[in-house]
């Protein structure tokens, strides 16, 4: 009678054995799929840009809101364009600044050198100014190895912007002297940048219709006006998207 029981009591303690083994697989198996499952889900992976914007009044956006001006308009652009990641704008620029002043503006500023797109527009106030030409043939290239140092080193996270037109406004008056000198200015900097493979963006030819189109001017009669910004981002933002990819 004992060692029936026994017996029973070896195949039931077999039986739970075996089950809960199996039980176990079944288990491991099944958290094994799951990991596949998750392993082989898409992970979003979104990345915050970094924007430098160096320059003068038309970086900083003189008698136009915050929002108005041409780098904020460019990120915002391009926040609608890579909806997944975000952006950063940091804006080293002046009204009246000439390229001896954006220099020490610089010195002077503790950046990152870890921007992943940076805008260079300067050189108008070394024309009202009268400051000798010479001056700009020496210290635009410094300011474009700036903003490289600034872009990671990298030559192509940088865009250089052409010089706006103030002719075409109430206070130019349409002076062709005015534009003479902005295309000298404009010459120079166009071809340094094609010699070193730099982008240049020319909006100049946006903002000599300020005469005909008075909604392209600002209302201080001078500088451009957030529509004139906003035709200025249409022409850079192809490169900047191109530059971020």
């Amino acid at each position: 009678m004992k060692k029936n029981i026994y017996l029973k009591l070896i195949v039931i303690v077999s039986l739970t054995i075996g089950c809960s083994s199996n039980s176990s697989s079944l288990s491991n198996s099944m958290s094994q799929t799951q990991t596949d499952t998750t392993d082989q889900t898409p992970i979003d992976n979104p990345q915050h840009f970094k924007i430098l914007s160096l320059g003068d009044s038309y970086t900083i956006g003189q008698s136009v809101c915050d929002t108005c001006r041409f780098p904020e308009q460019l990120k915002d652009s391009l926040s609608t364009v890579f909806n997944n990641d975000t952006f950063s704008l940091k804006i080293v620029a002046q009204t009246g600044w000439t390229t001896t002043n954006l220099k020490n503006a610089i010195a002077n500023t503790i950046l990152i050198e870890d921007y992943e797109l940076v805008t260079l527009l300067i050189g108008v106030n070394n024309q009202f100014q009268s400051r000798p030409f010479s001056l700009y043939e020496t210290e635009f290239p410094e300011l474009v190895n700036t903003a490289i140092t600034q872009a990671k080193g990298d030559k192509n996270r940088v865009i250089v912007v052409s010089i706006p037109d103030y002719a075409y406004t109430p206070f130019g008056g349409g002076n062709t002297y005015i534009s003479q000198g902005i295309d000298t200015y404009n010459a120079f900097a166009e071809s340094y940048c094609a010699s070193n493979n730099i982008t240049f963006v020319n909006i100049t030819d946006i903002t000599r219709q300020g005469l005909e189109d008075p909604e392209l001017v600002a209302s201080d009669g001078l500088h451009p006006s957030t529509k004139a910004y906003s035709k200025f981002v249409e022409r850079i933002l192809p490169f900047a998207i191109e530059q971020l990819n």
